[in-house]
């Protein structure tokens, strides 16, 4: 016997069919899936070995997709990068955001304090002391940068305000060394070892561990005779202790002298994983004789690390140019940018020069993304991996006739120069002086016209893409 079932559907369900048949015949109404395309650039992802024309896909701040021909409709913002190479945000592990150790009333028009010219880091004159040292973190940004470094501007008794004031308010990424002396830099105590307080360091570095990366050493007793409260080795013996203390490198600004050589610094005071910074100054032994000093290969495969830490007074071309061109390029690209450079120095102008010493480009972006975020231990950064933080910078090589000048005004003539022409940290572009992202103003959405009303109207901008 065969047995018949009766469907029975009430009003309720007829009326959910219904809308599923409808909806089944509307074109789809999906938000794309992404927040913004770059497309057609050329990748260069050292960290994952990526070289090659593919698009770079990004949503809610993170690295969404790498991929060769990602549909531009799969995106809410597309930039037409082709033409262009699009790396991770590059990595600057010596600059100078804070005070330092000048009063933050140095600009006001009552501080005695204001007219004091900025001098050399060398100098004697006590009153150099007192002069602003950092930059505007964000500055960084128009290079492509997007992680710096502070090179030890503040120190235990000044990194709080640093933070507070500087850090916490930056768009680019901001992390520290921290300075072994409690003032910082020109704080007037980087001569006084008994500022140099290894527990206190070590327990600053491990209370903000997040932000501070390692302890900074510098310019200790350069010239004058040693003494009961001077020892020759003071500074960095102090630093290694806080490095050891909080399990942390150390960033060595160094000024060797016959008591102190360079060949101890980095063959036996030196640790595998710690930084000499300003490697091509004026002061070191980079050369002997037209040739490369066999302790710099020695140090190296110790496991030391050598940056550029370029700045007003640490990179000099007889020193750089015969070393490249022997093999020997630093580990990491770095500025050392603070308030005497900033206006002739950047991280695209140090990467220039070395691309103009004959470095490739690769190799480059590789000693300016991956390998700094290794030296810091911050290796989540630097790299365009699937679910990191969308860090990008869109880079332009030019090709034409350059001058580059190092810090003892002598100058190279080169033809290449690398220019950034696009940064995004997080997801948001930030900086993009030629309009690579924007709409022709001809094109512009309406509101872009629109005169405002009042304080709370709209902005009359040409599209609706966030940008700070």
């Amino acid at each position: 016997m065969r047995q018949t079932v009766k469907a029975v559907f009430t009003l309720a369900e007829l009326f959910i069919i219904a809308v599923g048949v409808a909806n089944a015949q509307l074109p789809s109404t999906e938000l794309p899936k992404h927040d913004l395309l770059l497309k057609g650039g050329q990748v260069i992802d050292p960290a994952s070995g990526l070289d090659g024309k593919m698009d770079v896909a990004v949503s809610l701040g993170r690295i969404a997709a790498v991929e060769k021909d990602i549909p531009v409709t799969q995106a809410a913002k597309v930039v037409d990068v082709s033409g262009f190479y699009v790396t991770p945000g590059l990595i600057d592990i010596h600059d100078h955001i804070g005070h330092g150790g000048a009063p933050l009333n140095w600009f006001a028009a009552d501080s005695p304090d204001h007219e004091i010219p900025v001098i050399t880091e060398l100098t004697t004159d006590p009153r150099s002391q007192l002069a602003p040292l950092g930059i505007p973190a964000d500055l960084a940004l128009q290079s492509g940068v997007t992680t710096i470094v502070d090179a030890g501007t503040a120190g235990a008794d000044t990194f709080l305000q640093e933070k507070e004031k500087v850090i916490d308010h930056a768009k680019v990424r901001v992390l520290a060394f921290l300075n072994i002396v409690a003032d910082g830099i020109k704080g007037g105590l980087e001569q006084n070892a008994d500022a140099m307080d290894v527990k206190r360091c070590a327990d600053t570095i491990l209370r903000y561990s997040d932000i501070i990366v390692g302890v900074k050493t510098a310019h200790y007793w350069p010239q004058k005779p040693l003494d009961d409260l001077h020892a020759a080795w003071a500074a960095v013996d102090r630093a290694i202790a806080c490095g050891e203390a909080a399990k942390v490198p150390v960033m060595y600004d160094f000024w060797p002298r016959p008591e102190r050589s360079y060949a101890e610094l980095i063959l036996q005071k030196a640790r595998p994983g710690d930084i000499h910074t300003h490697v091509f100054a004026q002061q070191f032994p980079i050369l002997i004789e037209g040739k490369i000093n066999p302790i710099l290969q020695q140090a190296r495969n110790r496991g030391v690390i050598f940056d550029v830490g370029h700045g007003a007074g640490s990179f000099w071309f007889r020193n750089a140019v015969p070393a490249v061109k022997q093999g020997f390029v630093p580990d990491s690209m770095s500025t050392d940018l603070h308030a005497g450079d900033f206006t002739i120095l950047s991280m695209s102008n140090v990467m220039s020069k070395f691309l103009s010493m004959g470095v490739p480009l690769a190799d480059l972006i590789r000693r300016s993304t991956v390998n700094p975020a290794h030296e810091i231990h911050r290796p989540e950064l630097g790299t365009l991996s699937v679910g990191r933080e969308a860090d990008i910078a869109v880079l332009q090589e030019l090709h034409g006739h350059f001058g580059y000048v190092d810090c003892g005004y002598a100058k190279m003539e080169g033809t290449s120069q690398i220019v950034a022409r696009m940064t995004v940290r997080a997801g948001r572009i930030l900086d993009d002086p030629s309009g690579l992202s924007m709409v022709q103003w001809e094109k512009a959405r309406p509101q872009y016209f629109n005169i405002p009303m009042g304080q709370g109207s709209l902005p009359a901008t040409a599209d609706s893409y966030p940008r700070n």
